[in-house]
């Protein structure tokens, strides 16, 4: 492995999907419970929620860069991820992700670019490439 710029630890206690998850300096620090769609009480985090909201920072984050490169301006950009679990097989389960690109007042064109760039830059998009279904769509509002 490369030299790490920046490392985070986790750990998962209890039952997984219905127990406890914190980081190792508490900055997240949840109870976690599966959805009630998966059966289970709802009131706590999942995975896939945690997943979702890191994937959206992070390839806005990548977006941002892009638009550095380019050297365009993207106020008020926005990135939503949809994260999905889908039925793979009769007894697998895989992941899914709808990314939503929103960049206000740009040309249809150079907002797809960019977001396609943002797509080869971002360590989510790179690490999830080949292994689960990953769509980006761009709006302007």
């Amino acid at each position: 492995m490369a030299d790490p710029l920046y490392t985070v630890e986790a750990l998962s206690t209890g039952g997984g999907r219905d127990g406890h998850v914190a980081t190792a300096d508490k900055a997240v620090d949840l109870e976690m419970a599966p959805p009630t769609e998966l059966g289970g009480s709802g009131e706590g985090n999942n995975p896939e929620q945690l997943f979702a909201a890191g994937y959206a920072a992070c390839f806005h984050s990548a977006l941002q860069s892009a638009a550095r490169m380019k050297k365009v301006a993207i106020d008020g950009s926005s990135v939503g991820a949809r994260v999905s679990l889908v039925r793979s097989g009769e007894e697998s389960i895989d992941l899914a992700v709808d990314l939503e690109v929103v960049i206000p007042d740009m040309e249809s064109d150079q907002a797809d670019e960019l977001a396609q760039l943002a797509h080869e830059l971002c360590p989510y998009s790179r690490a999830t490439k080949g292994n689960i279904e990953v769509s980006v769509s761009v709006s302007d509002d």
